[in-house]
């Protein structure tokens, strides 16, 4: 489900908890100048500074002006070592944070905050620099200044900036939250902070525990945030729901909590109530592209094409997610069954992410419709016009073809792709699986070995001569040799999995098959892996248990051949 949300992580939830003003840190105007446009330290205090100092930081200000950056910084930088001010050591620091020169911006901002100890904001940016810079009991004295003298805190940096160290540092940090938290029990930037440090540690029991136990008047949106996004990641997402409810009511027009609550309906597959909640969303930022595009797709998958189609035509016409749009917009007109509107759409995408997937389309679209010349022809524009991806293109066709039953057409094209691109594992090994499809065995054997010769780690062609050979073949020690390298190198791929219970069927174990498919179905419940248990349950003698397998796998994929295959084969009837 998160494919409606194209941003949403804990720095959504973060800004719950901080509340640094939108200019705090920036060194810039609106104009991105980040020297002049203020009175210049040098005019505010020159008469603290010796005549070199003067012309230094003067020089400082006119380069600035001039968009030379870096010899401000360089200016300012060499003047805040030399004079200790912290006039000169926070423009230093601004200039460096600005071009990102963290170590000018790290000494800088120490020099600021150990000459102005009672400045908050120094203090604040020291932590932070400290914490970028992994040290982080610096850190946390710096920042415990700011939280003593009831400025902005920001521990949450803190915390995420160490969720990535090494147990050692991170239990330390925890340790130090701990005693501050002896304090300051109530404080819920500690609290959100170090449930942070806790869930990163794989203790998101104890940070959920930590949340829980707060009392309800001093909770604040964050830590509701997180607290539901805790709720989910242990699978208790049904929990998370009234927590989110009850706090949009206090705070209805929060976007953050909406947008929570509409992500874990949708995650609980509760698509109605998501879409009105979005709806909201939109209503409260009707700018927002992200919301408009989460709308089309939750209205695809609740079948409301008209109301699909009105966002995705929006959003093509806002120019926003454009090629994403159109590709969804062709899924939808493939719903309401109008082809040439759906080709359309597809042919509008000629570069990205969806270019590729729209050409997939386009060559299904075209062959169900018997349409095979344009299928030709349409192809052989696009390798002209990416050239880039012609091998891709050449397996989108071909593919396309195979699967359609074009299999002689797509023989002709994979060939004529691997006379261009000799050797490809990918072209050979689609031409493998088209020559299993013609009952060429020796080919298959042939290109996946080629494969295999060149690279013997390679699983995909190992399983793929493995599975041919046990399933066609009486080469069964041969077969299982290849099928358990495969598993060796990918041990959680299903499909190698349900391979290597195959190959152990026929080898006439059917105990160590039954494990192994039974593992493979759990991983992965395909039809076809349902079809291969289903019969070594059936050679077993547990027919009831057999059919049940076999009814689950037809619900979802009733037309498939080897599924139907081994029904007729075995039952003599369709289930």
């Amino acid at each position: 489900m998160n494919k409606y949300f194209s941003v949403i992580s804990i720095s959504f939830i973060l800004s719950g908890c901080q509340a640094l003003p939108s200019d705090s840190n920036l060194p810039v105007n609106d104009t991105a100048v980040p020297i002049a446009t203020q009175t210049s330290v040098a005019e505010s205090t020159s008469a603290q500074f010796s005549p070199e100092t003067l012309i230094s930081l003067l020089s400082a200000e006119i380069a600035g002006q001039r968009d030379r950056f870096d010899i401000a910084s360089e200016n300012y930088s060499q003047q805040a070592q030399v004079t200790g001010d912290p006039g000169v050591a926070e423009r230093a620091f601004r200039i460096a944070e600005y071009l990102g020169e963290d170590q000018r911006a790290l000494s800088s901002a120490l020099i600021w905050a150990n000459a102005a100890p009672d400045d908050l904001e120094a203090q604040r940016s020291a932590a932070i620099q400290l914490a970028q810079a992994k040290r982080y009991d610096e850190a946390m004295q710096r920042m415990e200044k700011v939280l003593l003298g009831n400025g902005e805190t920001q521990f949450d940096f803190l915390a995420l900036s160490a969720a990535q160290s090494d147990s050692k540092t991170r239990n330390a940090l925890l340790q130090s939250f701990d005693r501050l938290l002896v304090k300051h029990p109530y404080n819920q930037q500690l609290v959100f902070s170090k449930a942070i440090l806790l869930n990163q540690d794989e203790r998101s029991e104890d940070a959920l525990k930590l949340l829980e136990d707060q009392p309800k008047k001093y909770t604040v949106i964050a830590t509701t945030l997180l607290r539901a996004r805790l709720l989910s990641q242990l699978n208790r997402g049904e929990e998370a729901l009234p927590l989110l409810r009850s706090a949009l009511k206090k705070t209805p027009g929060d976007s953050r909590l909406r947008m929570a609550y509409a992500r874990q309906l949708i995650e609980l597959n509760q698509l109605e109530e998501a879409r009105a909640e979005f709806i909201e969303l939109l209503q409260q930022s009707p700018d927002d592209d992200d919301l408009r595009f989460s709308l089309a797709l939750i209205n695809m998958d609740l079948e409301a094409w008209l109301e699909a189609q009105a966002y995705l035509e929006d959003l093509i016409e806002r120019g926003s997610h454009s090629s994403a749009a159109q590709y969804n917009l062709g899924r939808v007109f493939e719903e309401l069954e109008d082809t040439e509107q759906a080709l359309s759409a597809y042919n509008t995408i000629q570069s990205g992410s969806n270019y590729l997937a729209a050409q997939q389309r386009i060559v299904t679209l075209l062959l169900n419709n018997d349409r095979l010349k344009e299928v030709t022809t349409h192809f052989e524009l696009q390798r002209v016009m990416r050239a880039d991806l012609a091998i891709q293109l050449y397996l989108i066709e071909a593919e396309g073809l195979s699967t359609q039953g074009q299999v002689e057409t797509a023989w002709l094209r994979i060939n004529q792709a691997l006379n261009h691109y000799k050797d490809d594992p990918s072209l050979l090994y689609t031409r493998a699986m088209i020559a299993e499809k013609r009952n060429d065995l020796t080919q298959l054997e042939e290109d996946l070995r080629l494969i295999i010769d060149k690279n013997p780690d390679n699983a995909m062609a190992l399983n793929a001569l493995g599975y041919t050979l046990a399933d066609r073949t009486d080469r069964l020690d041969e077969a299982r040799k290849l099928i358990e390298q495969a598993h060796l190198l990918e041990p959680n791929d299903a499909a190698i999995t349900d391979s290597l219970g195959w190959v152990y069927y026929r080898l006439g174990d059917l105990e160590t098959a039954e494990r192994l498919l039974r593992e493979a179905f759990s991983a992965f419940p395909d039809a076809e892996v349902a079809a291969h248990l289903g019969e070594v349950l059936w050679q077993q003698g547990k027919q009831d248990a057999a059919q049940r397998i076999w009814k689950q796998a037809l619900k979802a994929e009733p037309s498939n051949p080897t599924l139907l295959e081994t029904l007729q084969r075995l039952t003599n009837k369709d289930l």
